[in-house]
């Protein structure tokens, strides 16, 4: 068995896998619009008063035919705030059953009635989710908290009184004791005494306990009171926590310095899967299910699910989604070595005082057995197999090695050849021409090997075609003269990439 943190391709297990969650519930969200006659004629077998009128707002299909369909509710206009509701409806159309936010019927004046101002920006709605529905106004409050969550605080008032009536925040985030981050907070789902792993602030990405199988997609974390795991691994929540924080950051780190919305682009969020089998020392992306799963270490003591490995796994869904390299000889090492520039770089962002940012690859999951990382940006070759230069069979290389290449071109790129300590870490940084090389920082080498990914890398770019691409990235992003493009020539050939 591999000890490295690999991207599964769609053979062998993670076939079997993604199979194991096809099968499992249903096959997904189909948001089929439907017609205004279609509308009304549900409206009033529902039921609904005169003033009532139903918005689809999702519909999930069943692999038997049977559909479930979810409707936002309008009263004379304006929204109804808990008067959604879910009709159930066999393959035939018939029928099976309704589930309603309120079993409550609406009967609310809405105008010629004496009203509070509006405070300014809010909308007039219903307000249906506790007690009689009533006219009343959503004013949201948008601010920063002090850890830096955003908070979108919505207050509800009664348009009659003035009073308040109820209060939400549209940011959700559970508290999480993870096993490699620390104590922090993570976007979940749910409200009283049922919370689920699910952050529907990042595309609905969703943390599942595998429970040590092998196929399936395992099932949804859930709690009572939104505080999760305890740091160790003798809670099973606990790994849950680490793999949603990860993808949470990563997710986060995507759309604030590249753009990007998810993985694919389109705001969907994939999932996540811990405890994956027994003493499995790894961890893997699979295309074919949309998702990240982790293995528990040797043992079960160390899940590989510190922020690094998490942040490569979802980057390998990144290079699929974008240049799709190729998983063997020198593009599946680019594929490698993208997820651990990538990987660091989430790490970084992440700032995260249990487990800062550093160049150093799973240095928290102890893979190894003595302490030491599973791989090294400064120097490749550390671990006893990996190439600090490219070389005429790089491509014969197992890709986790070759990668080293690469590796070492990104951090020549950002700091620069020789020694230095960074965040209490020491580098030793060569090249292989005995060159010197000044880096021009972390921050710009991400948007050029970024750039490169999305815009010029193939299926196929080998090591020299990626000199090619990063070198038009460069040009592009800061200019055919800039230093930055020379110090992209200059890092390539530090590693022997000419």
């Amino acid at each position: 068995m591999s000890r490295h943190t690999t991207r599964r391709t769609t053979l062998a297990v993670a076939t079997a896998v993604a199979a194991g969650a096809l099968l499992a519930g249903s096959l997904g969200t189909t948001g089929a619009a439907a017609d205004t006659s279609t509308l009304s004629a549900t409206a009033k077998e529902l039921k609904l008063g005169s003033k009532e009128k139903l918005v689809v707002r999702d519909v999930v299909e069943d692999r038997d035919g049977t559909t479930h369909t979810r409707y936002d509710r309008t009263y004379d206009g304006l929204p109804v705030l808990g008067g959604d509701l879910v009709v159930h409806e066999t393959k035939a159309g018939k029928q099976e059953g309704v589930t309603r936010a309120t079993s409550k019927s609406i009967d609310v004046a809405t105008s010629g009635v004496s009203l509070k101002a509006a405070p300014s920006g809010a909308r007039k709605v219903v307000w249906a989710a506790s007690g009689t529905p009533r006219l009343a106004y959503d004013k949201v409050v948008t601010s920063t908290k002090k850890d830096g969550t955003p908070s979108r605080l919505h207050v509800i008032t009664d348009a009659k009184t003035g009073k308040k009536i109820f209060e939400y925040d549209e940011i959700r985030t559970g508290t999480g004791e993870s096993q490699y981050s620390g104590s922090v907070d993570i976007g979940t789902s749910g409200s009283g005494s049922e919370f689920s792993l699910t952050d529907a602030e990042r595309g609905g990405h969703s943390t599942y306990d595998l429970e040590h199988g092998e196929s399936g997609k395992g099932t949804l974390f859930t709690d009572a009171d939104d505080k999760w795991g305890d740091g160790t691994n003798n809670d099973a929540a606990t790994a849950g926590v680490d793999a949603a924080y990860g993808a949470q950051v990563t997710w986060d780190y995507y759309k604030s310095v590249h753009g990007r919305s998810g993985i694919n682009g389109d705001g969907k969020g994939a999932y996540s899967r811990v405890h994956y089998g027994n003493d499995y020392s790894n961890a893997f992306w699979d295309d074919s299910c949309f998702c990240m799963t982790y293995g528990d270490g040797e043992g079960n003591k160390n899940p590989l699910t510190s922020l690094d490995v998490a942040a490569h796994e979802m980057s390998h869904g990144v290079t699929s989604a974008t240049a799709n390299l190729v998983y063997s000889g020198e593009s599946g090492g680019l594929n490698e070595a993208t997820s651990d520039i990538f990987g660091t770089s989430v790490e970084f962002y992440a700032k995260n005082s249990k487990d800062v940012g550093d160049y150093l690859i799973g240095e928290q999951i102890d893979i190894n057995g003595d302490g030491t990382p599973l791989r090294y940006m400064d120097k490749p070759s550390k671990d006893g197999s990996s190439l600090d230069a490219w070389k005429s069979d790089a491509g014969d290389v197992d890709v986790h090695y070759s990668s080293g290449i690469a590796n070492h071109f990104f951090y020549l790129l950002s700091e620069g050849s020789g020694k230095k300590t960074i965040n209490g870490v020491d580098y030793d940084s060569p090249t292989s021409d005995g060159s010197t090389v000044t880096g021009i920082g972390r921050d710009k080498a991400e948007q050029i090997w970024f750039k490169a990914l999305t815009t010029y890398f193939t299926s196929n770019t080998d090591y020299a075609a990626a000199r090619t691409g990063t070198l038009d990235a460069a040009k592009d992003l800061y200019g055919a003269d800039s230093a930055e493009s020379k110090a992209v020539a200059a890092a390539w050939s530090g590693v022997n990439v000419k």
